[in-house]
């Protein structure tokens, strides 16, 4: 029977505060089942669909486990993709902000020195892609002696990555004392025999409902020719008229068109890709998150292990050839029981790969008549309207955590032989100060970078300026940027 709030499981209260900061209040099927399973140490196997929330299912007991005074990892948490890396990261970072829990985001396309000077330091946990971490281990520079937890996050994306040997190779370098938790929307073959041969005494948990796609997305599709899919774009995004909107093409090179043209008509559009830089990936997920933007066009980089709350629609200008890729698409829609849309565009030579979408969520996909100019016509003042209103920027969950948190930089670190342990010696002693009010402290050869908790950063700016750590006076100032 699940547990009908966080508080109830046992918990520390860091945990708790982070969660209730979050607006986490009622856990969702997957998380209700998982966290006692998990917090009594079980190795678990999980299928769970996409928007299901088992990211926090698997965060919350590991944050529990971490063993602050530890500096090397104790947790590898490996997942398909830099995106969904850098999320989980960031998921560690908010729900462990309390313990003060570090954690760091490896994966291909980010800077090997900057990492490996990352992991040089205090790190609680380590999120990664397979390939990245092998780089990693190979050279050394990720110590896995003090690994007790280990993840695999979208095991079924790894395997249609072809990443699976390479989590082998991974786990056979992991201590045997630990405990595994593998999640999968869906459980092949190979997977199955994944968790047989590496993990020990699983327990089976099944969250995936009946049907393989959510009952809270209405399916609808179009017959359309190529030359004609852009005006019959448009023309569905006026009849939709909706709020936030993911539009997937195959190639980068329709991302590209498709967004050059949406944005020559003045629509609030931006893309991602795999052909961008890795940062402007994520600056196009955060601002799309925020809604600065209404649509969002993207190949199926965008179609895993990215949380987007409020996506009302989701439209394929093309088809996937790969009806899996059509599941993980639909799903970032209808999410965590809302309501969501799902429309697709068929060239009438690509129904093969429709029929093999229809076998795979077990029914027929209703065809739409394309919209006629008069439907189109009446409906356009109300999107025109709802086009020049200035998006309200939506907070994020995280925002209200934050907000009493400020970030220092001193100008000294390892090189002057500071320790953390230094820092929150003379900080917990300042007046009005305790050390749960000390966040995450990162230590850098010639600097440190300090969170100072729950409002009273203004305070110990003050306070250091007059203040020697170690008997040296370090300047202080408010940190502007993220490392």
């Amino acid at each position: 029977m699940a547990v009908s709030k966080f508080h109830n499981y046992i918990i520390s209260e860091d945990i708790v505060k982070a969660l209730n900061g979050l607006e986490y209040d009622i856990p969702t099927e997957v998380q209700a089942r998982v966290i006692p399973a998990a917090l009594k140490k079980n190795n678990l196997i999980v299928k769970a669909r996409t928007g299901s929330g088992k990211t926090a299912a698997y965060v919350i007991p590991i944050c529990e486990f971490i063993e602050w005074l530890e500096n090397k990892p104790q947790a590898l948490i490996l997942t398909p993709t830099r995106e969904l890396a850098v999320q989980v990261k960031e998921d560690f970072t908010n729900i462990g902000r309390f313990k003060r829990i570090k954690a760091a985001a490896i994966y291909g396309g980010h800077q090997f020195s900057m990492e490996k000077a990352e992991l040089k330091q205090k790190t609680h946990v380590v999120v990664g892609t397979p390939g990245r971490v092998m780089d990693h281990i190979r050279k050394g520079t990720l110590p896995l002696n003090k690994i007790n937890c280990f993840v695999i996050d979208e095991a079924d994306r790894m395997l249609d990555m072809g990443f699976i040997e390479q989590v082998k190779e991974i786990m056979k370098e992991l201590p045997l004392e630990r405990m595994t938790m593998l999640f999968s929307a869906t459980m092949s073959d190979e997977v199955k025999s994944l968790s047989e041969n590496y993990m020990s005494d699983p327990i089976n948990i099944d969250v995936s409902e009946n049907g393989i796609v959510t009952a809270d997305i209405n399916h609808a599709l179009y017959i359309t020719d190529e030359e004609d899919k852009f005006n019959l774009l448009t023309d569905v995004m006026i009849i939709e008229n909706p709020d936030s909107c993911i539009i997937f093409c195959s190639t980068k090179d329709q991302v590209d068109m498709v967004s050059e043209r949406l944005n020559k008509l003045g629509y609030p559009c931006n893309k991602m890709h795999g052909g961008m830089e890795q940062d402007d990936r994520l600056s196009a997920i955060k601002r799309f998150k925020r809604g600065e933007y209404r649509y969002l066009i993207a190949t199926d980089v965008a179609a895993r292990g990215i949380d987007i709350e409020n996506i009302s629609l989701v439209i394929n200008y093309d088809i996937p050839l790969d009806e899996e890729n059509y599941v993980h698409r639909t799903g970032r829609t209808g999410r965590a029981g809302r309501k969501g849309k799902a429309i697709s565009f068929v060239v009438p030579t690509q129904t093969r790969y429709l029929h093999d979408i229809e076998d795979l969520i077990g029914f027929k996909i209703q065809e739409k008549t394309k919209p006629s100019q008069e439907e189109v016509a009446n409906l356009k003042p109300s999107f025109e309207k709802k086009l020049n209103t200035a998006p309200k920027i939506k907070k994020m969950k995280s925002d209200q955590l934050n907000k009493d948190i400020m970030r220092l930089r001193f100008n000294g670190g390892k090189k002057k032989k500071l320790r953390a342990t230094n820092f929150v010696g003379v900080i917990s002693n300042l007046d009005g100060m305790k050390a749960e009010d000390i966040g995450i402290i990162t230590i850098q050869d010639t600097l440190t970078y300090i969170e100072i908790l729950n409002g009273k950063g203004p305070l110990v700016l003050e306070a250091m300026k007059n203040t020697m750590i170690c008997g040296k006076q370090l300047k202080v100032t408010k940190a502007v940027d993220k490392i």
